[in-house]
């Protein structure tokens, strides 16, 4: 075997033949064989009552399942399309998201290639549970001919690894900061590979408070929140940080009673908190507090929850950003105070009491297209095979 690929750990499959691999002619998108294979998987994980624990899990078992992908299909590739996959698509997924490796699989398997991919350095019970139905699935014969198209690896970030699999790639696809994706970027491309960088975002949470007041059920809006954000230890370029408020003074005021003192039960009872997160929010808080005027720490039982109010939305809130449950609230007046801030930097807004529609004349006046990116509180992290612009089934392949 390659030097280079020394000191790797095998998920799937256990051994790995690297010229048959990488000689493996790519499919059409959306293959019968990619749908039945998805399918299969969807149904191997929700069938499996451990994966109830895991909401991520079954989120993305429902993605797979095969009604979901013949509509996806319907959309991103109509019948009178003739395109084939680019080849070999190497993914390099983000080592703090434990879902995200397995999105990214999808991607390249529907746009019909050959897939490797490098697994989270964490180690996260989603991450196994999707693979141990991934190698239940490559044991049967049905699908023998389509699995040995996947080689699912992890390995330390300094391995040589990554410099291999990037010279025998056609598309690289990398999940991460900024500052990882630059050091990725020096492991060389085939001349006519192409990259594909998702790096740092900023998302924002918007609540109409004029109609949140009116909530029947408040607990279950604060429930996707926590889905939104503490599931993923606001981790996630999709996980919210600024929260705007919107509405009367009192309800306001009578909203975010509401709202936190619901989020701070449902966090009490339901996250694993790390102490060190302590120290990162109080220095982050003195950083912000040296660069900002008038930032206030609102008082909070304890640290699970902090809450930061701004009197003023600087343009560059966004490099002010905590995990573990740190969050900036402003009130604002009208969506026009958005203007100075929100640029390609952001990823999702999370709404609450807003339609696409209130967005129209905003996105007129400030040359902006953010309505692509509006997403109810609780469907933030929701996979689209268009992300951040780009159209992955079509980006990932070439015209026959």
């Amino acid at each position: 075997m390659n030097s280079q690929l020394e000191n790797i750990e095998f998920y799937f499959p256990d051994k790995f033949n690297q010229d048959d691999f990488i000689q493996l002619l790519p499919e059409e998108p959306f293959s019968e064989n990619a749908i039945s294979f998805l399918n299969a998987l969807s149904n191997v994980l929700r069938n499996n009552p451990e994966c109830d624990n895991f909401p991520e899990i079954i989120t993305f078992a429902f993605f797979c399942r095969q009604a979901n992908i013949i509509q996806l299909k319907k959309i991103y590739y109509p019948e009178n399309n003739k395109r084939t996959g680019r080849g070999v698509v190497f993914h390099i997924s983000p080592s703090n998201m434990p879902m995200n490796f397995a999105y990214s699989l999808v991607s390249g398997i529907l746009s019909g290639n050959t897939n490797i991919v490098r697994l989270p350095s964490k180690k996260f019970t989603q991450v196994d549970m999707v693979l141990k139905a991934i190698k239940s699935l490559g044991d049967k014969q049905e699908f023998l001919s389509f699995t040995k198209r996947m080689l699912l690896v992890r390995y330390d970030k300094m391995n040589s690894a990554t410099s291999y699999f990037s010279s025998v790639c056609n598309a690289r696809i990398i999940w991460g900061g900024d500052s990882a994706i630059s050091e990725i970027k020096k492991n060389k491309l085939p001349a006519k590979a192409i990259d594909l960088t998702f790096g740092d975002k900023y998302s924002i949470c918007l609540i109409n408070a004029n109609q949140f007041i009116h909530e029947v059920f408040p607990e279950k809006t604060v429930q996707s929140f926590y889905n939104d954000t503490f599931l993923f230890d606001q981790n996630a370029c999709t996980s919210p940080h600024l929260i705007v408020w919107f509405g009367s003074n009192e309800n306001i005021k009578n909203s975010k009673q509401i709202f936190w003192d619901n989020l701070y039960d449902l966090v009490e009872k339901k996250y694993h908190f790390q102490a060190h997160s302590v120290i990162d929010k109080l220095n982050t808080f003195y950083n912000q507090a040296i660069q900002m005027d008038g930032i206030k720490k609102v008082t909070m039982p304890d640290n699970l929850i902090w809450r930061v109010e701004l009197q003023e939305l600087p343009e560059d809130v966004d490099k002010h950003r905590c995990h573990c449950g740190y969050f900036v609230e402003y009130t604002a007046e009208s969506l026009s105070e958005l203007s100075g801030i929100i640029s390609k930097k952001y990823q999702t807004i999370a709404c609450y009491g807003f339609e696409k529609k209130d967005w129209s004349g905003f996105n007129i006046k400030n040359d902006l297209n953010v309505s692509d990116r509006l997403k109810p509180i609780g469907k933030t992290s929701d996979f689209s095979l268009t992300w951040d612009g780009y159209n992955l089934i079509d980006t990932l392949s070439r015209e026959q």
